[in-house]
């Protein structure tokens, strides 16, 4: 029987107001990829934290290759070969990828003499060993976001990893990109390197992993063999309760009054000629590829970006719209696909975010109102089931999907009545989508109206009443719900003009 890597039993951290993890159990063998599966706030993260020594279990037992393992901190992880590939890149863009990957042990001519090409060498061994072609003279600054993930596991792999952890290594990459990054994983299990795996993406794991390891509400669920684990099954471990899975039924909206109407909107080569309507209680869909300009006509719309020419209507009435505060004058809220950076404030608690978007009205004589601030916060965590001790807590404490929710409860405090959903449920767990994907029809419901960007087809088909699809900056196709299929919609994403 193969000797286990890694071997976590009975580990217990609590953090102020929250038990993190409940003796909660997981293995690693050595060329294994081992996937780590739950919702938000299952405590996933916490585990890979205790084992890559950047935080401490309060009670336990960890070994490493047979032996207890006693951190001091995440470099004596790396020093014994571990390592951890966060989910938001930690590169220094102004250094080279050489620098990067060697930051503080560089090699020297002299004691005070940097080896430059010694460095480069080294850095083009690793990368022969994955079969990467970069130049490890060149700048992180110019790299795609794939590029930058083959950096930091060449990084880790520096260190003569043993155990690499990987957080949603495949969250900001497109499919190609993907191909690619499993062909070094599987080099890597090949050289006999545990991996264990964090994805919310369950059919992707389907395709990399040997077993899978469920966690619910900080505890060990059971692990299973990934050939033998159903998706269905995986998902009914994770969440324990039943979730939304598909719209009601979908009315046709366009004997509603028209709420938005763009015409002829254009912005670069990502916004040519943009026409369409989106009618009162509908969910309008935007589909397309990676670099369709999906984004760049939503944000032109809000006014994150300059409008070069065309023209935009509320409800038939011609409206100019040059900054984010024009656009929620006229009730038109805008969800980012980067909430971390530009939909939250991370540092702020959830009081403070929830009423970003209309601090004004908070204010009496040029005072701040605390109670009502207080008091609308409370609302919203209510409303959005969001899961916090208090409206106290900072949303950078909070998982993905709770901080999302905090971002469309900022909105909803506006009033707005139209609100621009840009992926939604990136990055967040499938019991915390199904809680977005409910709130979005009841929205509807409610008489507002929608317009949702998604990079996926089946959430795209299952929530939209409309659907229209992008490719290099134009409209290329709008689909009734009932005629649309994943087939139809890829053939208008790759329809060039």
């Amino acid at each position: 029987m193969v000797r286990n890597l890694v071997s976590m039993e009975s580990v217990s951290k609590r953090y102020p107001g929250v038990l993190a993890l409940d003796k909660a159990r997981f293995d690693l063998r050595p060329g294994e990829v081992h996937a780590l599966v739950g919702e938000n706030g299952a405590g996933k993260s916490t585990l890979v934290k205790i084992l890559s020594g950047i935080a401490t279990a309060d009670s336990g037992e960890i070994l490493l290759e047979g032996k207890p393992l006693h951190l001091d901190g995440p470099r004596s992880a790396q020093d014994l070969g571990i390592s951890i590939i966060h989910q938001e890149l930690n590169l220094m863009p102004d250094l080279t990828i050489a620098q990067n990957i060697f930051i503080g042990r560089e090699p020297r001519k002299l004691k005070f003499i940097l080896n430059d090409s010694g460095l480069a060498a080294e850095v083009s061994k690793l990368f022969k060993q994955l079969h990467l072609e970069l130049d490890p003279n060149r700048k992180v600054q110019g790299l795609s976001v794939a590029q930058q993930q083959m950096v930091e596991i060449t990084k880790a792999l520096s260190f003569n990893s043993k155990v690499l952890i990987m957080d949603e290594p495949t969250a900001a990459l497109t499919n190609n990109e993907i191909n690619k990054l499993f062909t070094v994983i599987r080099g890597l299990k090949a050289k006999g390197v545990g991996i264990i795996y964090i994805s919310h993406r369950l059919e992707e794991l389907k395709q990399i992993s040997d077993r899978i390891t469920v966690m619910r509400d900080g505890k060990y669920v059971d692990t299973l063999d990934t050939k033998e684990a159903a998706v269905d099954k995986i998902i009914s471990m994770m969440v324990g309760r039943t979730l939304f899975q598909e719209s009601p039924h979908i009315p046709s909206t366009t004997k509603q009054p028209v709420v938005l109407e763009v015409r002829n909107l254009n912005n670069g080569r990502f916004v040519k000629n943009i026409s369409f309507k989106l009618y009162k209680g509908e969910i309008l869909g935007f589909a397309g590829l990676v670099g369709a300009g999906r984004t760049e006509v939503l944000r032109t719309i809000f006014g994150a970006d300059r409008l070069v020419s065309g023209e935009i209507f509320i409800n038939n009435q011609k409206v100019e719209i040059h900054t984010p505060q024009d656009a929620l004058k006229h009730g038109i809220g805008y969800l980012s696909e980067d909430r971390k950076q530009l939909a939250l404030a991370l540092s702020l608690d959830i009081e403070a975010n929830t009423v970003l978007g209309v601090y004004k009205k908070f204010a009496k004589f040029g005072l701040t109102v605390n109670k009502k601030i207080q008091v609308a916060a409370e609302r919203q965590v209510k409303n959005l089931s969001i899961r916090t001790p208090t409206t106290k807590q900072r949303v950078g404490n909070l998982s993905g999907g709770n901080q999302q929710k905090v971002a469309i409860g900022k909105w909803l405090t506006t009033d707005s009545r139209i609100i621009i959903f840009d992926e939604p449920t990136r990055g967040i767990d499938v019991g915390a989508k199904s809680e977005i994907n409910k709130l979005m029809n009841d929205l509807i419901e409610q008489g507002k109206s929608i317009i949702m960007i998604s990079s996926e087809l089946p959430e795209i088909l299952r929530m939209s009443h409309r659907i229209l699809v992008m490719c290099e900056g134009r409209i290329t196709g709008e689909l009734l719900n009932k005629e649309a299929n994943q087939e139809s919609i890829m053939a208008f994403a790759t329809m060039r003009n």
